[in-house]
């Protein structure tokens, strides 16, 4: 991929301006160019296995996903098409809609046709990215075609509209295809009622301050970011709707106020949730807020975060040496990939390419980049919706969000944790292991979970319980905390309850655990950042400071030490490489439970990353056992500021801040 030389004036942070990102889109869609069949109707890219949803899916998703990257491209260039690349997207359209077929792989005399729309087919997913890209581009592509050509297009289109998708984001799947059928005249009737049928769907699942759960009661990831806000909001900016656009782009500007806080200084999104192969599609909302005006970041941080999440992939291996995306975070990485992607998935990332709908001369092209969040100060800032607690250090740009209310349970049953919703923390620059219990806390149970329990979340293969189902007990400032019933071989553990609370401040954290209804003698363990590398500094505490230990590799030192309850320190390395490297280890904690009423467990960990200044001072924590089954807190962090907390099973009540106190209960909600 050729790319212009850098701009360090206009972009002090990234170097990129408008002119690398249309370098990056034309050689992306040059690079898919070699794989496309006759007449350019399916894309079949190579890939390790197909999807779930076999090859001529896989080659619509990729004839879809790349149209919209195109469609951005040419759209954004006022209809400038010098790669002739509408030309082969129509050619596509024509082949592939004149006898669609239920048939899942390609057959010798049938190398064009797509699939037909059914209830919940991905087929209906790569209806909404093909009907998006015409809406982008009608002017240029739709109005010049046959009338044949429409009409065969637009009654493949209409499938969508008349078959029922999964209950989550993909309501906005329809929704997307009814806004462009609505305006071409096609099925006028049926398009506007699936664009209302989706926004009444989302609405059911938006829980105030711009987050949505997705579908389940408690699922939140980056489809926050580019589906349930970026095609509502995408849908009324197009149709001009403005009373639309208010409502769902004030929602939009409340989701980035937080949103903006989860991009580290490198550039990276979290590391948290599921469909990560779209990489920089993570930056489509923070594009859509500036493309609807409906966003709280200035020109300049807009850009800075998504040009820094672009280079952030392609500068660590997100292109193989054909130029192709792979499935995977930096390069390909297979634990990493849901059964329903394929080869063609990444390219859902076109979404993050949004910002070429605005003009050259736009302010967020112009201005000079300004830092991200991350980039400014230390901060701790509570998401109430979604339960988490967002942790940023200036110093080296590392984002960590520590997690008491994303679960992605669905509503009828448990199933066994995943690891990228369950885990206590995520960050930008860890992955979780599989087969250590990293930034987890569970009771150890003697059991390991086998294929059979299902089980893979943290701590799965390590005879430790996962949490399930969590519930969240509030947030607030430099605090979150939540509550489960451990479970263990696929069923909860009869009578325990666990009430967790995460403190933190600056770099540093304190994680407190109440277990209560478990039997005296009962392990417990509770695990840290796992972080890359070979090198392992072990420490052992003296005084007031109980043991602990260090791990550091690849640029990180996360470090883990006893506080109260938990009494042994050592570091367990992975036998299996994380998104992030090829080993991992981990500072792993270890303790007894000692009173059934409720004993309480408490640790500090810190993850610090390059450049930053980890010295000498921890924080201090004081601990009293109360009369009522409860514990009282007090921690006094390096510089001087305190938080305490009062903890009794199923309830926590946080005080902060020696300067202008604020007081926070949470409990059990009906």
């Amino acid at each position: 991929m050729q790319l212009p030389p850098e701009d360090r004036a206009r972009s002090p942070r990234t170097g990129w301006t408008r002119a690398h990102w249309e370098a990056a889109a034309d050689g992306m869609l040059a690079a898919v160019r070699p794989y496309a069949g006759p007449r350019h109707a399916l894309i079949d890219l190579p890939g390790p296995r197909p999807s779930v949803s076999g090859r001529r899916s896989d080659g619509l998703e990729g004839f879809a996903r790349t149209f919209q990257l195109a469609a951005l491209r040419v759209a954004g260039a006022g209809g400038e098409d010098p790669h002739n690349l509408l030309e082969r997207y129509a050619d596509g359209l024509d082949a592939g809609t004149r006898t669609p077929t239920a048939e899942r792989d390609l057959a010798d005399g049938d190398t064009t046709s797509w699939g037909v729309i059914t209830d919940r087919s991905q087929a209906m997913v790569e209806a909404s990215s093909v009907a998006l890209s015409l809406r982008l581009t009608r002017p240029w592509l739709w109005d010049r075609l046959d009338d044949g050509v429409r009409e065969r297009a637009g009654r493949w289109l209409a499938g969508a509209l008349h078959h029922l998708p999964h209950d989550n984001n993909w309501w906005l799947f329809p929704l997307t295809v009814g806004g462009f059928l609505a305006e071409a005249g096609i099925e006028t009737e049926a398009a506007e009622a699936a664009v209302e049928r989706g926004l009444a769907a989302i609405e059911q699942w938006y829980l105030g301050d711009g987050w949505y759960t997705d579908g389940r009661p408690r699922a939140f990831d980056h489809y926050n970011g580019w589906a349930l806000h970026l095609l509502p909001v995408l849908h009324a900016h197009l149709a001009g709707d403005t009373a639309l656009t208010a409502a769902y782009g004030d929602r939009l500007a409340a989701h980035l106020d937080g949103y903006a806080s989860l991009f580290g200084g490198d550039g990276a999104p979290v590391h948290q949730g599921r469909s990560l192969s779209y990489r920089f599609g993570a930056a489509a909302a923070v594009w859509a807020g500036a493309l609807t005006g409906r966003t709280p970041l200035t020109p300049g941080t807009t850009r800075r975060i998504a040009s820094g999440a672009l280079r952030y992939f392609l500068d660590r291996g997100a292109l193989d040496e054909r130029g192709l995306l792979t499935l995977g975070w930096h390069g390909p990485w297979a634990p990493l990939v849901q059964p329903y992607s394929g080869p063609a998935s990444p390219y859902w990332s076109a979404c993050g390419f949004l910002g070429l709908l605005l003009p050259p001369d736009h302010p967020v092209w112009t201005a000079t980049e300004e830092p991200a969040p991350a980039e400014r100060a230390d901060r701790v800032r509570a998401l109430p919706g979604p339960g988490w607690l967002a942790q940023t250090t200036a110093a080296d740009g590392v984002v960590r969000l520590h997690n008491h209310g994303s679960d992605d349970q669905p509503r009828d049953q448990v199933t066994p944790d995943e690891p990228l919703y369950a885990a206590l923390a995520h960050s930008t620059v860890t992955g979780p292991t599989t087969d250590l219990p990293d930034n987890h806390f569970g009771l150890e149970t003697g059991e390991t979970e086998t294929e059979e329990t299902g089980a893979q979340g943290p701590g799965a293969g390590c005879g430790v319980s996962g949490r399930g189902r969590i519930e969240p007990l509030g947030t607030g400032p430099g605090w979150a905390a939540s509550a489960h019933r451990p479970r263990s071989g696929g069923r909860e553990i009869p009578g325990v309850t666990v009430t967790a609370l995460t403190l933190a401040h600056g770099a540093d954290e304190l994680r407190c655990h109440v277990v209560a209804g478990a039997a005296p003698g009962t392990a417990v363990v509770h695990g840290g950042w796992a972080v890359t590398g070979e090198s392992v500094d072990t420490r052992v505490h003296t005084g007031d400071r109980p043991g602990g230990v260090a791990v550091t590799g690849a640029g990180l030192r996360s470090e883990a030490r006893c506080v109260w309850g938990l009494t042994e320190a050592r570091v367990h390395r992975s036998g299996a490489p994380t998104a992030f490297g090829p080993s991992a280890a981990a500072p792993v904690l270890r303790g007894v439970v000692t009173e059934g009423a409720g004993s309480l467990f408490a640790a500090a960990f810190r993850l610090d990353g390059p450049g930053a200044d980890g010295g000498d001072d921890r924080p201090r924590a004081a601990v009293t056992r109360l009369p009522d089954d409860g514990w009282s807190l007090t921690v006094t962090w390096p510089d001087g500021s305190a938080h305490h907390a009062e903890l009794h099973p199923g309830r926590v009540r946080v005080t902060s801040g020696p300067r202008g106190l604020r007081t926070a209960r949470g409990g059990p909600r009906g």
